[in-house]
């Protein structure tokens, strides 16, 4: 469920952020590679899934003012896809995981980055004193 923007100013940025991260290491990860080495590499197959996962599980806490500044992103989408990947974990489809991770996640990346490109990261070092 989304937070409440007023509660939270800063969690939005900070969600897309790992949202970014976690995109990141997908690409990483499927650098190179194949939909036929999901078959042969579980290592890939449960790297890709803790990293969607992450992307859900950070996407279920934006709130509806974070989701209206990146409206062109699946919300609910990428929220479904980490229930499955969570709660059917054992009947993964490995094809729409593939679609997913070389289709899906460079145009999130994209729509995430124009979403935040005037966004600053709020500095989270502890002020002095």
């Amino acid at each position: 469920m989304p937070r409440d923007p007023d509660r939270f100013p800063l969690d939005d940025r900070l969600r897309m952020q790992h949202m970014l991260d976690a995109a990141g290491h997908v690409v990483l990860f499927v650098a190179g590679r194949s939909r036929e080495d999901l078959d042969r590499d579980v290592m890939l197959v449960r790297a890709l899934m803790n990293a969607v996962q992450e992307i859900g599980e950070a996407a279920a806490r934006i709130s509806d003012v974070g989701r209206r500044r990146a409206a062109d992103v699946p919300w609910g989408q990428i929220v479904a896809m980490r229930h499955i990947l969570v709660h059917v974990y054992w009947s993964v489809d490995r094809d729409r995981l593939w679609r997913t991770v070389s289709e899906d996640i460079p145009v999130l990346i994209a729509a995430l980055q124009k979403a935040t490109a005037d966004w600053p990261l709020p500095n989270l070092s502890p002020s002095p004193g």
